[in-house]
Parts: structure tokens; sequence; C-alpha cells
């Protein structure tokens, strides 16, 4: 290889950003590799969304609180940086739907408030007689047409009529993305249920056979417990990011310092130069972009490129964590929580019955709520002041279970902007936009929430992905 030492840049340092500076920088060890590794932070800490608050005895998070164990790179990387001895499973209960000002359990067996079982849904308040025969009907239609990308929404009411989808599907769906579902892509988020009706025509069917959850359960003995399903860290998932960070001993890491612009750098063919906010200037032969598509889109305006994500909506949201004397809150279900129908007047899209899912979070004697305000088409909220939030979130929480007093303290967290819509047409945009890089600007790659997902584990994904292609691509062009 050439005797000059080769520089990777890292922009952004989220899950993502951090996941890949450490992948780097562990293969640059293991590879024997002469790599200068840098990695960019706008703001003055690293973590994006992750973020945990220790007060008087309790774990709060602000931003995401768990991750699916089912996704298995999070966990993984957890284990390799030392912190296995801290995960600790979700508590399983009951979870609610919000509708007509009551909370109604979500029927058993439900994936993604899809019915699969006939006795549970079948006795559930949620949807009329008339809606249920329309969810029957998914076991006749004829499979979709369509073969390009169309909205979840229209999926789904295809499927199962608009009474399943408006109080099962979309309460659930709205408290991952914080969108509309109408405008969501399918082939971007749920693609599985397109392969499922597919193979199987029926949506019902192919839950079932490709789902062993779905099947009907067996009669027991005694009663039982749902398997858990998330997992998080004891210590709160700052403690990743902070662990991350102390492991990054030979990355240079910027922080409170932002990238404007990318230009070709004269000193060689595919060498950049990136124009920070500083005055300063930094060289890469490769670049990870792990930042928001209209950060991206803002980079690159001088050369025209990812133009497609200019105009791609992202959502603001806030999460309102409170802390109560138990005796204060007298009406919580033995459950985990509940997400709210759009049918009901409310400004809460769900609230997390912490104290019970995540007990290590919480000092006995004590109760911890978490509310989460905004979504798509309902974003003025997030602007209000603190004490107005906490005021709207009390008058929501004492209609629904009855709230005596002020609580010790409140939280609220703020995230502007921070959940990408994967609206339909979604992969093609991007399929596009990464040909252009591939084109106009090879070894300049996208990943994190914007792009390939938005979980936790698909953004360390996206992280470790980005990382191996960047590596490959200096060592395909520094070759002696």
């Amino acid at each position: 290889m050439s005797s000059f030492k080769q520089k990777i840049v890292v922009v952004g340092g989220g899950i993502t950003g951090l996941t890949a500076a450490y992948t780097i920088q562990k293969k640059s060890r293991h590879e024997k590799l002469d790599l200068d590794i840098t990695l960019v932070e706008s703001s003055h800490r690293l973590g994006g969304k992750i973020q945990t608050a220790q007060k008087e005895g309790f774990v709060i998070e602000k931003g995401p609180d768990s991750f699916l164990e089912r996704k298995e790179s999070m966990a993984r990387l957890i284990k390799e940086v030392g912190l296995a001895d801290r995960l600790v499973p979700n508590s399983t209960g009951q979870s609610f739907i919000l509708m007509n000002d009551k909370l109604h359990p979500m029927p058993g067996g439900a994936i993604m408030g899809i019915p699969t079982q006939i006795k549970p849904f079948m006795t559930t308040d949620l949807v009329s007689m008339t809606g249920k025969l329309r969810a029957g009907a998914d076991f006749v239609l004829p499979r979709s047409k369509e073969r390009g990308d169309q909205s979840l929404g229209g999926f789904f009411r295809r499927r199962l009529g608009n009474e399943v989808v408006e109080n099962l599907i979309e309460p659930l769906l709205s408290g991952i993305y914080a969108g509309d579902i109408d405008q969501l892509s399918l082939m971007s988020t749920f693609p599985q249920f397109h392969k499922m009706e597919q193979d199987h025509r029926s949506l019902i069917s192919g839950i079932k056979k490709t789902n062993p959850s779905a099947a009907q359960p067996k009669k027991q003995l005694g009663p039982t417990r749902k398997k858990s399903l998330f997992l998080t860290l004891t210590s709160g998932l700052q403690s990743l990011i902070d662990t991350l960070e102390e492991h990054l001993d030979q990355t240079s890491i910027l922080k409170g310092v932002k990238v404007e612009s990318i230009e070709e750098n004269a000193q060689g063919p595919h060498r950049y130069s990136l124009k920070m906010n500083s005055g300063e200037t930094l060289e890469a032969d490769s670049i990870i972009f792990s930042v928001p598509h209209f950060v991206a889109s803002s980079i690159f305006q001088k050369q025209h490129i990812l133009t497609e994500f200019k105009d791609v909506p992202a959502t603001s949201v806030a999460t309102v964590a409170m802390a109560f004397p138990q005796e204060a809150v007298t009406g919580v279900p033995d459950g985990t929580g509940f997400v709210v129908s759009r049918n009901s007047d409310y400004t809460i899209t769900a609230c997390t019955w912490t104290h019970n899912k995540w007990p290590h979070t919480t000092p006995e004697g004590k109760v911890l709520l978490r509310c989460y305000v905004g979504r798509s088409g309902d974003e003025a909220v997030v602007d209000l002041a603190d004490d107005q939030i906490e005021e709207i979130v009390l008058n929501d929480l004492n209609n629904i279970m009855g709230v005596s007093a002020k609580p010790d303290f409140t939280i609220v967290t703020r995230w502007k902007k921070a959940m990408p819509q994967y609206t339909v047409g979604h992969k093609q945009r991007l399929a596009k936009v990464r040909a252009e890089l591939e084109s106009n600007f090879p070894g300049v790659y996208l990943a994190g929430g914007s792009y390939d997902g938005i979980g936790l584990p698909d953004c360390i994904d996206q992280g470790e992905s980005a990382a191996a292609k960047a590596i490959i691509h200096l060592m395909k062009g520094h070759k002696s």
C-alpha cells in the first residue's frame, strides 16, 4: 500500500456514527491498516437520540428506551464492549389501546395490530362486528397486482378494512414512526407483509404460517407470561454511548463542529475536503455521513445532488417523563402501557408505565410514566413551554387513569425533526442518491435512521456496513 496515512471521516456521532468509527478502528487494528480516523459531531455530546437521565434514583431514557431482542447486532455490540452484565429484558404484560376514553386490551395474537387468533379478535370492543367481518375478507381477497411501492395504509385497508387499520394497526405504527401511514412506504417499512400476501394470498394466513407466535396457542395448565421482546441496559442506554466513546482511543473526536460543505481535493482523484463552520478543513479519502437526510442534502447543495432528500419530511416529537409517589397514581392496570387511537381526543400518542415495564428504572414506592407527544400533522405541541406540555399531559392522564397529585418532577425532551418519514418511493429515491454518490463521490457513504431503518439495531447494522465499504474502498483505491 502507499506510504501516506489514509483518512476516514465519520460525520455524525449518533449510534450509527459511533458504531462506524468503532468498527473501522477495530478492523484497522486487526488488519494492521495505517488509518487516520476522525469522528465529527455538531453537538457537544455523542449519542444522538440516545440520552439517559439519572435523577433521585430513577433511570430515565429521554429518547429510545430499548431495542428488539431478535435483531441481534445491538446485543452483540453491548457484549463486545463489556456491558453484558447490564442487559435486562422487559417485564411482560398486557398492552392497551386507548379509544373512546377507554383502555382496551390489545387482542391476543395480534402482530403489529394484525389479528391472527379468532377468539381474542371476535371478543374485542376495538372493532365492530361489521369491521370484524370486513377483516375476514382477507381470507378470500386476491393478491395485489401492485408491483411498485404503495402506502402502508392503502395496503392494510385493502386487506383488512378501515376499522382494523384505524383502531389497531395505525396506533401501533404511529408509535414507531410518528407518521401518517397513508404516506409511509410499505416496501421500506414492512416489506415482509407484501411478501406474505404474494406467497400466501391471505395476509393473516401468511403471518400464521411464518410466525410461530401467531399460531393458535395450546391450552396451558396454568398462567403463562409473554416472551420478552425488548432489551435495555440497567445503567441506561447512555452507558453504551459512553463506553463506545472510551473505546475510540485511536479516533480523533471533534464535538461542537459542523460540516457545512464538501469539495473534491486538488491533491488527488477522489480525495475530499470537508469545510467546517469553524473555518477549518478536514481532508478525507473516504467519508461516512451518518447524519439526517436533510443535513446530508444541505452539505451537497453546491453539487446539486441528494436533492431527492431535500423535501422528505421528518416529524418532531417530545418525550415527557413524570415521576410520582405510588399513591398518587391509582388507575394503572397490570400492564406495560398504551397507545392512542387517532379517533380519540387526546394530545398524547402513547404512554409507557415504565415502573411496570422496566422495574429497575424506578425506586420502590414510586411510579414512572413516560408519555409521548407529537406526530405527523400534530407537531405544534412540541414547541410549547415545558410547563404547558406538562399541564396538557397531566390533563390527559387524569382523564385516562386518575392522577391525584402533581409529579415529583417532569423531564420534557424535544426531538426536532427526529423521525424521518419513509414515504412511498423511499427505496427508489435512496437508490438514485447512492448511485449519484458512487458516480460523483466514490468512497462516500450514507448510513443512519434516515436511510435503511430507524431502530437502534438497524442503525448499528448500517454503521458496520458503511465501515466495511469504506475500508474496502481504500484497499482498492490505494494499492501500490
